[in-house]
């Protein structure tokens, strides 16, 4: 999956030739999963329609600070749109819209969107041989850069004066992968290993029955998915659920028994630098299943169980290098029992879940938690949504490493 997948992208229009590849870098944006809005300049309309755009990003294309329609005008709001964004494209970028972006001259929609925006902003210049080298031009890409903003070189060949050299707008293929790679190289845990285990697990008693939990796995698949979104590799160990990833860089095993789940977690454990232990796992299986159907008699029925193997507390005493983080549920004497679980368990961090708080627990799709740290420093969190709650699993994760960089 691209590292544009549900990215907000601005893509910012001017008045060169090259504006009629924004309709083919907009359809890759989409296709990269991108959420696309266009903002154009006047001049930029002679050589794209604002139909095409709008119809290949399903989004209204705004080129005017007001809409003046009979009875609706309509206010474009330029703040609005720079806030938006998780990143903002101009391409192409002419020499007239590079010097008034370098000089602040706001006398377009662009412009202004362009100085409202917060997010990393990349440009991608296209002009002719003569312009592009000119030394206002080479001014304006060298102001632009120390404003944090990020070019993306033009590329040679025919220019539309019919010379041949360095001007062109770079193809929509090559600005997508620039993107990707730039965007990449900026994830906080790009290069580590994650491993996160979901759901629950099954213990048999007969080929039909078992002894399980309400575990819906939905909080350990939505930590695996913000591990990926951040640049990590990541091995989701999941139980019995009915959750999917469609993330590329999610490696899923499926297990269904406490010994299966303990099995792999050893085989990769080695390999990995972060241990993220969100599954609910069985703490008892029966002692022997069935092989059949165990048939209703007796109007009483007893099933020996016996202990499984703790998977938690066994990465612990083998841990070396790794950040392991655990989770606790409990229904009393929470903090204690949490405190308790860290140090029997030799654990960097756990997450503490309560049964007494509402919105948290099995089959919610909200949780509030308590990060517990292996030094006891206790920070409790406000009830979240779980994909909320994974992203500041994460952002402890990458404090971790960076106070250890």
């Amino acid at each position: 999956m691209s590292v544009l997948s549900g990215k907000k992208i601005l893509l910012g229009v001017s008045g060169g030739i090259a504006a009629y590849k924004t309709a083919s870098l907009v359809r890759l944006f989409i296709k990269a999963g991108a959420q696309v809005q266009v903002v154009m300049t006047p001049a930029s309309k002679d050589f794209v329609t604002p139909l095409t755009l709008s119809t290949l990003s399903k989004n209204p294309v705004h080129s005017s600070f007001y809409n003046d329609e009979e009875d609706n005008a309509q206010w474009n709001n330029h703040v609005e749109l720079g806030l938006w964004a998780d990143l903002m494209l101009i391409a192409p970028a002419t020499a007239n819209t590079l010097s008034k972006m370098a000089n602040g001259n706001c006398d377009n929609l662009l412009i202004a969107t362009y100085l409202s925006a917060k997010c990393p902003v990349y440009f991608a210049p296209a002009m002719d041989l003569d312009m592009y080298k000119h030394q206002s031009t080479i001014a304006s890409f060298s102001l632009l850069q120390k404003f944090g903003n990020i070019m993306i070189p033009a590329e040679s060949g025919e220019l539309a004066s019919g010379l041949s050299g360095e001007g062109r707008m770079a193809e929509p293929e090559n600005i997508i992968a620039f993107l990707e790679k730039d965007l990449e190289s900026r994830l906080p845990l790009r290069g580590k290993k994650i491993m996160v285990t979901a759901g629950p697990t099954y213990e048999a008693i007969d080929p039909v029955r078992f002894i399980g939990n309400h575990s819906s796995g939905k909080m350990g698949f939505d930590i695996a998915e913000s591990a990926a979104n951040l640049g990590a590799e990541v091995i989701l160990i999941s139980g019995p659920t009915h959750l999917k990833t469609n993330n590329s860089v999610i490696n899923l095993i499926r297990v269904t028994s406490a010994q299966e789940m303990y099995n792999v977690c050893h085989q990769y454990f080695g390999a990995i630098d972060v241990a993220i232990c969100a599954a609910a796992v069985a703490d008892y299986r029966p002692k022997v299943a069935a092989d059949q159907k165990i048939k209703k008699s007796d109007a009483e029925f007893s099933i020996e169980l016996e202990k499984t193997k703790d998977i938690l507390a066994s990465l612990g005493q083998i841990k070396q290098k790794q950040f392991l983080i655990g989770f606790a549920l409990e229904t009393e004497n929470e903090i204690e029992n949490a405190k308790l679980k860290i140090r029997k368990k030799n654990l960097d961090l756990i997450v503490l879940n309560s049964l007494q708080d509402k919105g948290a627990g099995f089959a919610t799709s909200t949780n509030k938690i308590t990060f517990i740290d292996k030094d006891f420093v206790i920070e409790p969190m406000p009830l979240k949504s779980k994909e909320a709650v994974a992203d500041d699993i994460m952002t402890k994760v990458i404090t971790h490493y960076e106070k250890n960089s």
